[in-house]
């Protein structure tokens, strides 16, 4: 199914339409780099579910009335819940949201999820996209990652998936990594052209405080991430993207024409959207909402108390300013000065332009009219771009 996507950064922060997010924190085991919110017990499974379905009642009225046109089964390991599971959820939100036609209905699945009576399962719920966590198509990685999948799963889950009536998918790929050479690198993007998979995500290891992987760096038992590696496997990637037909639209998310990921796209593109379930995060234009990361109390809370335990906080202008330039700043849509001086006003957007100038002087930043965008060489360090022009 081909998306329709806003056709500039003009169309930024216009929520015509909002998505739903939904957290299943859940997994079979933990990566190594991995620091999101997950149990690897299944147990309280069914008392999570009702949990997030009164919290879907709960939350009816957060977006105000705009209608979803997304919804995005994350993790964790979505693919550990159920086909009616997963239609019980969906039909929640039909009973408590306006829906303005459902574009695209993501679920994340692990490879080794994906068999063939499984995904036979899914067609009788309305996912219409898959987003794979391969992370590599070689088992040495695979090993170092502590993956649950091998290489050789991994390449028959994108076939399995696209034999069952889902071509359009997404796969995840991690680059970096200790032991990945460029061939090896390079190798993982040819498969996304062998397999013709029309999305995909491209992340640099990362270690992040108090993972497994952390730990290991510390006390010696595996080597430390090379930055440089790092950047010269990203130009690669950059290298991979104008070869073969993919727009890069944001810094981590490559597609080809027509096939960007709508529901993140609305992210990036400010518009409203719903968390449900342990550690998720809402939007409504105004405030961010955080729900608590603890599947006991988020279920017994909701179960018991009929209570969401959430912490709320509403953004002041700069951070709303703050956060539209660092988001846009990773898209190819860019950050548009007319927005900026219509939303927050003429002064904010004459100082962005002044700031900018020894940015683009270098080569890391192009101004097209009132657009700015992060050129090939600036996309290495457009977290740093973004936060240099930061309001305080």
């Amino acid at each position: 199914m081909e998306n329709q996507l806003p056709l500039g950064p003009s169309n930024i922060a216009q929520p015509q339409t909002a998505g739903i997010y939904l957290h299943i924190p859940f997994c079979k085991q933990a990566c190594v780099y991995c620091n999101f919110h997950f149990s690897v017990s299944l147990k309280n499974k069914g008392n999570l579910v009702k949990a997030m379905l009164a919290e879907i009642e709960l939350q009816r009225d957060y977006l105000q009335g705009i209608p979803l046109s997304t919804i995005y089964f994350g993790g964790g390991t979505p693919s550990l819940l159920h086909a009616d599971e997963i239609n019980t959820l969906i039909d929640a939100i039909y009973k408590y949201f306006p829906v303005n036609g459902l574009t695209e209905c993501t679920l994340e699945a692990n490879p080794d999820d994906l068999s063939a009576a499984y995904l036979k399962g899914l067609k009788t719920t309305p996912v219409n996209r898959l987003s794979i966590g391969i992370q590599s198509f070689h088992d040495n990685d695979l090993l170092y990652m502590k993956r649950a999948h091998t290489a050789q799963q991994a390449d028959y889950a994108i076939k399995a998936a696209q034999d069952a009536g889902y071509p359009n998918l997404s796969i995840d790929l991690i680059y970096g990594t200790p032991g990945l050479k460029d061939e090896g690198w390079k190798g993982n993007l040819n498969k996304v052209r062998e397999l013709q998979v029309p999305h995909f995500s491209a992340y640099a290891l990362t270690v992040e405080d108090k993972t497994a992987l952390h730990h290991a760096i510390l006390k010696n038992k595996s080597a430390p991430v090379d930055s440089e590696q790092a950047a010269g496997q990203f130009e690669l990637l950059m290298e991979f993207a104008a070869n073969n037909g993919f727009d890069h639209y944001e810094i981590s998310n490559l597609a080809l024409p027509g096939k960007h990921a709508i529901h993140n796209t609305n992210y990036w593109l400010g518009h409203h959207y719903l968390g449900i379930g342990p550690s998720a995060h809402s939007f409504n234009g105004h405030s961010r909402k955080s729900n608590i990361s603890n599947n006991a109390i988020y279920t017994d809370s909701l179960l018991t108390g009929k209570e969401l335990p959430t912490e709320v906080e509403v953004l002041t202008t700069t951070q709303q300013l703050n956060e539209y330039i660092m988001t846009s700043l990773r898209t190819m849509w860019g950050c548009d000065l007319g927005y900026i001086t219509s939303r927050w006003g003429g002064g904010y957007a004459e100082e962005v332009e002044k700031n900018i100038k020894g940015m683009i002087n270098r080569g890391l930043v192009q101004k097209t009219n009132l657009v700015l965008t992060v050129t090939n060489s600036g996309k290495l360090f457009a977290d740093k771009i973004a936060s240099d022009l930061f309001f305080s």
